[in-house]
């Protein structure tokens, strides 16, 4: 048994089943954060530095609480692709993907009353080309709309249209949880 209350500051379902797959008991909270960062952070910052400020807004964490929170980007030609806002934008993510590779970057913060510890974990994805038709086929299902690069690697168009993988799989879902629960033992002795 451990020492912590676990909270969860995500209201992301993949997040969710991937602390539960750990085997660990946790609460859900939230509080609305604002997600912009700044234009001249380095690329492979960004995700941590957004989870970092989704930690920052709980400031009622009790002595036993530990916050996690956590943020994904998508990083492709040093360009950030968040959630797309409508289909234009998940076409024009989606159509620059196809045929080349990007990096998926998952940035994780631990909160505590007494620390705060951040990490971020990098995943190098490749793509098969994807056809407009499998795009419209994929935006349809409305997917794309709350994910970061509008594309879900454990739904139909990353069954179909991922050629490889360096680094975590579960990374790109939302949450590094092998590099989570390690830094859980060796940061807060868990």
């Amino acid at each position: 048994m451990n020492k912590y209350n676990l909270i969860l500051g995500s209201k992301s379902p993949r997040r969710k089943s991937l602390l539960a797959s750990l085997g660990f008991s946790f609460s859900v909270r939230t509080f609305p954060t604002d997600e912009s960062f700044p234009t001249d952070l380095p690329k492979d910052e960004v995700a941590e530095y957004i989870a970092r400020k989704k930690a920052d807004a709980f400031t009622d964490l009790k002595p036993n609480d530990l916050l996690i929170t956590a943020d994904t980007t998508v990083v492709r030609d040093n360009a950030v692709l968040n959630k797309p806002c409508n289909k234009a934008e998940a076409v024009e993510m989606l159509s620059a993907l196809s045929g080349s590779d990007h990096y998926v970057y998952t940035g994780v913060c631990l909160k505590t009353t007494s620390q705060t510890h951040s990490f971020t974990t990098a995943t190098r994805v490749y793509f098969y080309k994807i056809t407009t038709a499998e795009i419209e086929e994929y935006i349809q299902t409305n997917l794309p709309f709350d994910k970061a690069g509008s594309y879900g690697i454990q739904e139909l168009l990353g069954h179909r249209s991922v050629k490889a993988i360096e680094g975590s799989y579960n990374n790109v879902v939302g949450l590094p949880t092998a590099q989570l629960y390690q830094t859980l033992k060796e940061k807060f002795a868990f």
